[in-house]
């Protein structure tokens, strides 16, 4: 049985996480094996430590949106996928 090839996803940052970042976005491979999750795309970041680390971790506020659409942890990404981050945005 072969190992299937890890699925990758279109990364865009928005607003503060692009300037944070230092990118507009990027392609990500996720980890063989793991479950193509929202939540394992941000593990994922978070685990390159730095900036990634700091902005994407526990109690900062981002949002993620999947194709367009609002977007949980828990929600599945496929090859190919538009996962964007952003913070939340406020009206005034």
């Amino acid at each position: 049985m072969r190992d299937s090839p890890p699925v990758v996803v279109r990364l865009v940052y928005l607003a503060r996480l692009r300037e944070a970042l230092g990118s507009a976005g990027e392609s990500l491979a996720l980890p063989p094996g793991a479950p193509a999750r929202v939540a394992t795309v941000l593990e994922t970041l978070r685990a390159r430590g730095g900036a990634f680390a700091a902005e994407l971790g526990p109690g900062r506020a981002v949002r993620v949106a999947v194709n367009h659409a609002m977007a949980q942890a828990d929600d599945a990404v496929g090859e190919g996928d538009e996962v964007a981050l952003f913070p939340p945005v406020t009206g005034g």
